[in-house]
């Protein structure tokens, strides 16, 4: 008996509370997973494809390089590098040393109708996520009044990621402050050289 109480954290520990956040992550999972939502499954299918490869992201930035003039093509500088050094960092280092599985959808029983292709990466944190706030956040710096938009478009796709079944909800909650931290780094780098 002395053994048994020995092993359990104590109550309240950091062992504690983060088998409680897992199980509190698992369980928003699930929820989701069988909560039918026919009339979005297909919007929110269709987001999750779009932003592979960051593709809505490099769309928004070649068009404000296009038509945003010379504010617009700053901004897109800094949404890119946000970009690439989050996805540098995230593939490089993050997702390797975290190393936590894809959730398994079929036994959640997420509808079929939501899927996705299951990326072969680790699920921790979402790169779909970081990569979405990143822009928001490298573009915002430049252009204050498109923070809301892209920080609503990220926000979508972060829950995109969860509803088709490929992230766990603290992944694409992970993904995000990475993806905010992340920008904030190349923002303060590209204020350094145009300084």
């Amino acid at each position: 008996m002395a053994e048994a109480e020995a092993a359990d954290p104590e109550p309240g520990g950091p062992v504690q509370a983060l088998r409680e956040l897992k199980q509190l992550d698992q369980a928003v999972y699930a929820a989701v997973a069988v909560s039918p939502t026919p009339s979005l499954d297909s919007a929110l299918r269709r987001l999750s494809h779009a932003a592979n490869y960051s593709r809505i992201s490099f769309t928004l930035a070649a068009g404000l390089a296009a038509f945003g003039g010379a504010a617009g093509r700053r901004a897109a500088i800094r949404g890119v590098a946000s970009i690439a050094l989050t996805s540098a960092t995230m593939n490089a280092a993050i997702k390797p040393w975290a190393r936590r599985r894809r959730p398994d959808r079929d036994s959640a029983r997420v509808p079929i109708a939501r899927h996705v292709r299951m990326p072969s990466s680790h699920s921790f944190p979402s790169g779909h996520s970081a990569a979405a706030f990143a822009f928001a956040e490298g573009v915002g710096r430049n252009l204050p009044w498109t923070a809301p938009p892209l920080t609503v478009l990220a926000f979508l796709v972060a829950y995109s990621r969860v509803h088709t079944g490929v992230h766990y909800p603290g992944d694409v909650i992970a993904g995000g402050l990475c993806g905010v931290t992340l920008a904030e780094v190349a923002n303060r780098a590209l204020d350094r050289f145009e300084g």
